[in-house]
């Protein structure tokens, strides 16, 4: 039968060892998926190990009191074949060793060390292979290379390992940077590695969208009477800046177990430059009517277009709208920045049935789509839909912006 490798698991991001308490089980045991083998203690809590597969214990190789590092081997179990491949594991079972021979050798002979793990594509036309588990655990070596090269854990996301529980290995990533030589590269930008670094940051956070399609035939015909025409995304800042001013908590920032209320208004809006995307921002949004807001939106476009924004534009916004109906979209999920909570986005209007209750029939109304990313640590969907369906109520009565 196969031996299976019991390692030390990843126990905690900022976890890199831990110490063995006791044995749960004994060599010999028959152990279930998930059954507790080993308990250990780290620098913050006493947890478990648990068993990868059905099998039963062959040997335990670790020592009560000592530490070991994440990724080391504690023990072997002896599964079935079906459940190794399962894991990706092709091991080698235990060598038996005749009687006579144990018998004149002073140590008993050790399970053999796990063969490379195989990376086969369980589904045929991937990219990478389904069962690739990617760079869970990273070496200080191994993290010590990607800083010399500048690189990130998000850069090796497609990256199959080679080792244990298909960990990538230092010989798995000298192998993909070999590769990278092959191809073509051109320098990003300081700008595009800006806003990867931001997404990035943005990504650790569980991040949600809502949204609502709302009538825009009263917003058209408003922005119609208007010299200068304010711009469409300027309606959907200045009505989220008045529901936020309302009640601010929806873009509060989580930090511990505290929520931090914003001390004003300051609303950002996307901008699209070369190669990136800038936000400048409006200070106090919710206190300046609708009309007042136009020349300095603009200017701030016109600045961000020449990448020429003054510092007291950029920054410290506590939400930002973007206006993706300008590609044609009519609905995306766009990322709010890592010191924001929300993000309000707006897609293309198209003509769109609606019912018409008086007249008992459908009539063609101009309807686009509002989104509202938002950070789940803060919001629930019912708070993100109620704050989304005020901002919607404003913006189908533009008057009152």
């Amino acid at each position: 039968m196969p031996s299976i490798p019991i390692i030390m698991p990843q126990l905690g991001e900022s976890i890199a060892e831990a110490t063995i308490v006791s044995f749960l089980v004994q060599p010999g045991d028959a152990v279930k998926t998930d059954q507790d083998l080993i308990e250990v203690e780290t620098n913050k809590a006493t947890m478990n190990v648990a068993s990868p597969c059905p099998g039963r214990v062959e040997k335990l190789l670790a020592e009560i009191g000592q530490s070991y590092p994440v990724g080391a081997v504690l023990g072997y179990l002896a599964a079935t074949t079906e459940d190794a491949a399962r894991l990706g594991l092709d091991t080698p079972a235990a060598p038996t060793v005749p009687a006579d021979v144990a018998s004149d050798s002073a140590a008993p002979a050790e399970p053999a060390a796990p063969a490379p793990r195989k990376v086969q594509p369980t589904v045929r036309g991937l990219p990478v292979p389904a069962n690739a588990a990617g760079a869970g655990y990273m070496s200080p070596r191994l993290k010590a290379r990607m800083i010399e090269l500048g690189l990130h854990a998000a850069d090796l996301a497609g990256v199959p390992g080679s080792g244990a529980a298909g960990r990538v290995t230092i010989k798995d990533f000298e192998r993909f940077v070999a590769q990278l030589e092959q191809h073509r590269r051109s320098q990003a930008s300081s700008m595009r590695v800006a806003v990867a670094d931001a997404m990035r940051r943005s990504w650790t956070r569980p991040l949600a969208t809502v949204a609502l399609p709302v009538c825009f035939d009263a917003l058209l015909a408003h922005r119609k009477q208007c010299d200068p025409k304010p711009g469409p995304a300027l309606y959907a800042l200045r009505a989220l800046a008045l529901a936020l001013a309302e009640n601010s908590a929806p873009a509060g920032r989580l930090i511990g177990n505290q929520i931090v209320h914003p001390s004003s208004i300051d609303v950002g809006f996307a901008v699209e430059a070369t190669e990136g995307v800038l936000v400048p921002v409006i200070r106090n949004a919710d206190k300046r009517p609708l009309r007042d807001l136009v020349e300095p939106y603009n200017q701030l476009i016109e600045l961000a277009h020449q990448r020429k924004l003054p510092a007291e534009a950029v920054g410290g916004s506590i939400a930002t709208v973007t206006n993706f109906g300008t590609f044609g979209l009519t609905w995306a999920t766009p990322i709010p920045l890592p010191e924001q909570t929300l993000v309000l986005g707006m897609g293309a209007a198209r003509r769109a049935p609606s019912w018409d209750e008086t007249q008992q029939r459908f009539v063609p109304v101009m309807e686009a789509n509002l989104t509202l990313s938002f950070d789940h640590r803060v919001l629930d969907g019912g708070a993100a839909g109620r704050l989304l369906a005020r901002v919607a109520g404003l913006m189908m009565q533009p008057e009152n912006l």
